[in-house]
């Protein structure tokens, strides 16, 4: 049997199972082993494979990386090309964009590369199209814009989310409150600091056990489900925020434009007309979390212009320095900060000192 037939075989079982207490613990060890099989087809076994298609592995520059994904016809060339003024082909027929497409915008200092991903088709996880390889580049982005027909939105979110899931993709989450450490020895210990209402040790065992993991600490720091688990366990997840972006609005109507408004992670826009694009770049700044740093050479007044951009959650003094040269921290003395991440203008800090949005910085080497 092929992977393919192995994994519509699982699925028709999974949906024909009846979902009560005594059968939960069958469908856990179904999702683990269809997660098994998901993970084969997205890494074949054997080697190298066949490469990963021409112009697919684009370079990363910038300091933020952004992945327009969607159903072909949608508009994400023109969007690409009314954001980033780059020219990707753009034809009033589907597939037009066949490898990705790179774009570069400046926005509010911070370089930020847009990508045009061609467009996926439903079974792209089960690599049809050439779905494998835009979802593997969808992965290395640190922002995922779904684009959207508002006039057929709702089904099309669904499929994409689907293909997305089915990749590890997970979309405006967090990663679940789950403790997994292998062992040598000593069985499965399972701990649980709150009610569950889906996993007991049972289907924790029988989940591992199709893993070949009989020797782990597993806690349960929340309400977990089998999918959380499973996750946890492959540990191939990749956590992204999300943005529905909902094209074509000059084809409806303004009432229609303000239920669509309430949706939550939305942002309609016309990429033809270039309306609301202001609303859609605030909204992608919110989401990608970025730190502007100021530097100040000594004795000049600090440089405004060109800010070094850091990640969220990599924001220290130290990451700073690394993100210039990593051999300024070994001749790192002290840095005088101003800003609100201190107390008074200026301060004297060291390297783990956590930087805020904005603030100025000078380093005093030894």
């Amino acid at each position: 049997m092929s992977l393919l037939a192995k994994i519509a075989e699982i699925e028709n079982e999974m949906a024909r199972t009846q979902k009560n207490k005594a059968t939960a613990h069958h469908l856990g060890l179904l999702k683990a082993r269809l997660a098994k099989l998901r993970r084969e087809l997205i890494t074949p076994k054997g080697g190298s494979g066949g490469g990963t298609g021409e112009g697919f592995d684009v370079a990363k520059t910038g300091d933020a990386r952004i992945g327009f994904v969607g159903f072909p016809s949608v508009g994400k060339s023109t969007l690409l090309s009314n954001l980033a003024g780059v020219y990707s082909e753009v034809a009033a027929y589907e597939f037009t964009t066949l490898t990705t497409v790179p774009g570069v915008i400046r926005y509010k200092g911070a370089k930020i590369q847009l990508l045009d991903l061609p467009g996926i088709i439903e079974g792209a996880k089960d690599g049809k199209g050439r779905g494998r390889q835009v979802i593997a580049v969808a992965r290395t982005c640190n922002l995922i814009l779904i684009v959207l027909d508002v006039l057929k939105p709702l089904g099309h979110k669904k499929l994409i989310e689907h293909e997305l899931e089915g990749f590890g993709i997970r979309l405006n989450k967090k990663p679940p409150n789950i403790g997994f450490k292998k062992k040598d020895k000593g069985g499965i210990n399972f701990t649980a600091t709150c009610a569950q209402s889906e996993l007991d040790s049972e289907t924790v065992k029988s989940i591992l056990s199709e893993y070949k993991i009989h020797n782990a600490d597993i806690t349960l720091r929340s309400d977990a489900t089998a999918d959380d688990l499973i996750d946890v366990v492959e540990g191939n997840r990749v956590y992204l925020p999300c943005i529905y972006v909902l094209n074509k609005i000059d084809q409806i109507s303004i009432e229609e434009l303000d239920v669509i408004y309430k949706i939550p992670h939305c942002v309609p826009i016309s990429a033809h007309h270039r309306w609301n694009f202001d609303d859609l770049l605030e909204r992608i700044w919110d989401y990608l979390q970025l730190v502007r740093i100021y530097t100040k050479p000594k004795g000049q007044l600090p440089d405004y212009t060109s800010p070094v951009v850091l990640p969220d959650g990599k924001t220290s003094v130290e990451d700073f320095c690394l993100k210039i040269h990593k051999n300024l921290i070994k001749e790192f003395k002290y840095a005088l900060v101003w800003g609100s991440s201190v107390k008074h203008n200026p301060q004297k800090v060291g390297k783990d000192h956590v930087l805020e949005d904005e603030d100025v910085i000078q380093l005093v080497k030894k």
